[in-house]
């Protein structure tokens, strides 16, 4: 018998009975006199103590105590208490120890010490719920990767972190089995499993020899919900050229349906070793244990010697899963959209509660600071030089706009996508990292090294059970944050089709191997992508520079095209900032806002639903019909579809333009600006200039003047050199050959010496008049606008007059100058042809008459065509 010591600090028995230190039975082990279902453990008996007050005694400084939460959950009829670990750690260090050492063992008398806890609060609650209690405990001191799991850490209480990559259906787990005997029909209760079904070894009646006949009456086993999950760890921890490790895990209880696939959590547990029967076998195939009465000829091969059944495998119960953003201060700043925006102002305290006093404040003074746009824009991605519109992209990302839902039940897509396009060294991949470290739930991927199936899901056999399951893709994996997608246009075009219902619908649907089911995919994606050719080409259109369908272009709600142009000033600049990032770490450029009061911001900013008013519907109609305007030029055809996709695109952009101010209501400012945006990643694509060939110097008013046409004609006739010019078809005559006896008396007083001949004149180089877009634009809109403006006036406008009123509003620039008028005009005469040849902005109202050119026919604007 263990000494009896007097009562020690936070350690004695409940009523003031004699303790007995753990040390002291902690190796005292199960009565082997006892029956075989009943276990006797003394350490374990004085854990259920120890740990029962615990509960009983224990409170914090903030005046936190587990009676309370006890009362919640019986009120809320739950099952599992939630333990702080760094509680018992200040409450009991012997206790502390027992369960780092030997968790498992101790694990079923923390729930006999919760439920003797229970039963002296709330006795009825114990006799009439039929649930099992269990215990959960988090916040360990220490967190452990998935391959520091060894052998030494079997039924140790440890926490691993890694990202959850499957989860499975629950089902029922046999906890506590009551078997009847097959021969005497006495039945044995509360039979404890041990991670495979477990019958009693022998029947409790002393009449009675039974050891292998049993039944199990199901109506009075103990049956928990039980779910398996897949962890993977973390990129950031796996060792260079090491494949990424995975383990099973397994949870019961309340904790079933915490984690699905793509979040990052800490789980707590202990690690087990369970029987690899399944490893050796086929897939589906059930292992069946033989018995020792059995004849025949045996199993050959690995069974015979041994190695099945040496073969076993470690799998992690987790008693608590958390996610990690919570173990470690992060706020997830993409929670799971509530689609009701009756909700907001609720949901807008209920995120304001998790803050501190002093967070909130923080967010208030940040709402008031003068220059909130711009200092939020600083804040995003201070090592990147510059780029300041793709860092508004990214930030109004971030913050995505209202999730809705229709009457019939459509969901209508609140994430906003965005592309980064433009030459090699432009920073694209680091906003693309960024963002990867920025929120806890992102998924970075590369799209030449991506398949399809790796983007959305794949259909995959279960080891164990045989079954087809789903594996989560990147996408899923991203659901409720951002999906990074980087060489985005070097994906086969059959990986591109596969995201187009994950970027528009945000769903995956999958049909294969029997299974029939539609998936989230609520994420937004940011992509990069290289020009076709390595560098973009100013000269061409955003859809001739990159590799990417029409349908996935309509998608993506902003295009940001960055050039590597070069400037003295900007180069020292970037070189500058480069170099002191390299080489001042600790001083380099300070954001307006730290990286953890921009995550708080954005988290508050998105508990909010703005609404729409009439005035900036109005607003929102105006700014796309203007986009469609561009469309509908013959040369800005084929640079950007503009769709409806795109008035989509402006709403999301001024919900989150909302949000980023705390409004409450859609303005039409954040619309403006939505348009801009909009408008310089759409529109401005196309900045060529505009060249046009001079066809003579005397060429007039027309499409090609009549004396244009004669003297064209005329030098296109084949006609003979005439004496003493150079003739290709004529032999050469040499500088010394002599002239004829005849020809001596010429009356023309020729040389005797035949001249050489003239060496061939250069052919006249066509002269070229170049102007840039913008003036050029400028121009045709002036044309648009007056001809406009005289049809609704009844007045005919010809190509000829349309000239002089040209050159009329030119005569105050011009002033006396003859060359310049005249360069005008011709200026003047081709863009009109320009305008009716190649953009059909302007049209002939009827046809010409006899005798007439086209100088004198009447001019027209298309009707389709809207002048800004």
């Amino acid at each position: 018998m263990a000494e009896v010591l007097p009562p020690q600090n936070n350690a004695g028995l409940p009523g003031g009975a004699p303790q007995m230190q753990y040390q002291q039975v902690r190796d005292e082990r199960v009565d082997v006199d006892a029956p075989a279902h009943i276990s006797v453990d003394p350490a374990g008996q004085l854990v259920a103590s120890m740990f029962e007050e615990f509960l009983t005694n224990y409170e914090a400084q903030d005046g936190y105590n587990y009676t309370n939460q006890l009362h919640k959950m019986v009120s809320r009829d739950g099952s599992t208490l939630f333990i702080d670990f760094s509680h018992i750690s200040d409450f009991d260090f012997e206790l502390k120890e027992a369960l780092e050492m030997e968790f498992y063992r101790f694990t079923p008398f923390l729930r006999q010490g919760l439920t003797q806890f229970t039963k002296s609060l709330h006795p009825t609650y114990v006799e009439s719920s039929s649930n099992q209690l269990f215990v959960s405990i988090y916040n360990l001191p220490e967190i452990m990767a998935v391959r520091s799991l060894r052998t030494d850490k079997i039924g140790h209480i440890c926490s691993v972190m890694g990202t959850v990559t499957r989860t499975s259906d629950v089902r029922p787990e046999l906890l506590t089995g009551c078997f009847r005997c097959g021969k005497c029909g006495h039945t044995l209760s509360d039979v404890e499993q041990q991670f495979c079904y477990t019958q009693p070894t022998m029947c409790t009646n002393p009449r009675c020899d039974n050891r292998n006949d049993w039944s199990l009456e199901t109506n009075e086993s103990t049956f928990v919900d039980w779910q398996r999950l897949r962890v993977q760890e973390n990129s950031d921890e796996i060792p260079p050229g090491s494949m990424p490790r995975s383990i099973d895990v397994i949870v019961r209880g309340e904790v079933v349906e915490k984690a699905k696939a793509g979040d990052k959590c800490v789980l707590t547990g202990f690690l087990a070793v369970v029987a690899d029967s399944g490893g050796l076998s086929r897939a589906g195939e059930a292992a069946v244990s033989s018995r020792a009465n059995f004849t025949g000829d045996g199993v050959g091969g690995l069974k015979s010697m041994g190695v099945k059944e040496l073969t076993y495998k470690t799998c992690f119960v987790a008693s608590s899963i958390l996610p990690f953003e919570s173990r470690s201060a992060l706020s997830n700043v993409r929670p799971e959209d509530v689609m009701d925006p009756n909700s907001s102002a609720n949901r807008a305290e209920d995120i304001a509660r998790e803050f501190s006093p002093e967070e909130r404040e923080d967010i208030r003074r940040m709402r008031g600071s003068p220059d909130l746009y711009n200092n939020l824009v600083n804040s995003i991605a201070p090592n990147v030089f510059g780029h300041q519109e793709v860092k508004r992209g990214v930030l109004l990302m971030l913050l995505g706009g209202v999730h809705k839902t229709t009457q019939e039940g459509i969901k209508l897509r609140g994430d906003i996508n965005v592309c980064v396009v433009g030459d090699p060294s432009t920073a694209k991949s680091q906003f693309l990292k960024y963002v990867h470290t920025f929120l806890p739930r992102c998924v970075y991927t590369s799209g030449r090294a991506s398949s399809a199936a790796g983007l959305t899901a794949s259909v995959m056999r279960d080891n164990e059970t045989g079954e087809y399951v789903v594996e989560a893709g990147a996408l899923m994996l991203a659901d409720n944050g951002i999906c990074c997608i980087d060489e985005f246009d070097k994906m086969d075009q059959g990986d591109q089709v596969a995201i187009h219902e994950a970027m528009e619908q945000q769903t995956i649907s999958i049909t294969k191997a029997g299974i029939t089911a539609t998936l989230n995919a609520r994420a937004s994606i940011l992509a990069a992508a290289n020009p076709i050719f390595g560098r973009y080409d100013r000269g061409k259109t955003l859809k001739a520079n990159i590799a990417l369908s029409a349908p996935i272009l309509s998608r993506f709600d902003l295009f940001f095209v960055v050039l590597d142009e070069m400037d003295d000033l900007n180069d020292f600049r970037i070189a500058q900032h480069i170099i002191d990032v390299h080489c001042k770490k600790e001083t380099q450029v300070e954001p307006p806002f730290q990286q953890e009061q921009l995550k708080r911001y954005i988290r508050f900013a998105r508990s909010l639903n703005p609404r729409i008013t009439s005035e900036s519907q109005d607003r929102l109609v105006e700014c796309y019909r203007m986009l469609r305007q561009g469309d509908t030029l013959g040369r800005n055809r084929t640079a950007y579809r503009i769709t409806v996709r795109q008035l989509e695109s402006m709403i999301r952009l001024s919900e989150a333009l909302a949000r980023l101010h705390c409004d409450d209501e859609v303005k039409p400012a954040y619309i403006d600006e939505a348009f801009r945006l909009l408008k310089k990643s759409i529109i401005h694509v196309d900045t060529e200039d505009v060249t046009f060939e001079e066809e003579g110097e005397g060429e007039g008013e027309g499409v090609e003047g009549d004396e244009g046409k004669k003297e064209e004609e005329a030098g296109s006739r084949e006609e003979p050199a005439p004496l003493g010019e150079f003739d290709p078809n004529a032999p050469t005559p040499t500088a010394t050959t002599e002239a004829p006896d005849d020809q001596e008396n010429s009356g023309s007083g020729a040389a005797n010496v035949i001249q050489p001949a003239a060496p061939p004149q250069p052919k006249k180089k066509v002269a070229k008049m170049k102007i840039t877009f913008e003036i050029y634009q400028q121009i045709s809109t002036a044309f648009a606008t007056m001809i406009r403006r005289k049809e609704d006036a009844g007045v005919t406008v010809t190509w000829k007059s349309a000239i002089e009123w040209f050159l009329e509003t030119k005569e105050s620039d011009i002033g006396g100058d003859v060359e310049e008028l005249e360069k005008m005009r011709r200026l003047a005469n081709k863009v009109i042809k320009k305008l009716i040849k190649s953009d059909g902005i302007l049209v002939f109202l009827a046809e010409a008459e006899d005798g007439e050119g086209d100088t004198d026919r009447p001019l027209g604007v298309h009707p389709n065509y809207a002048i800004e």
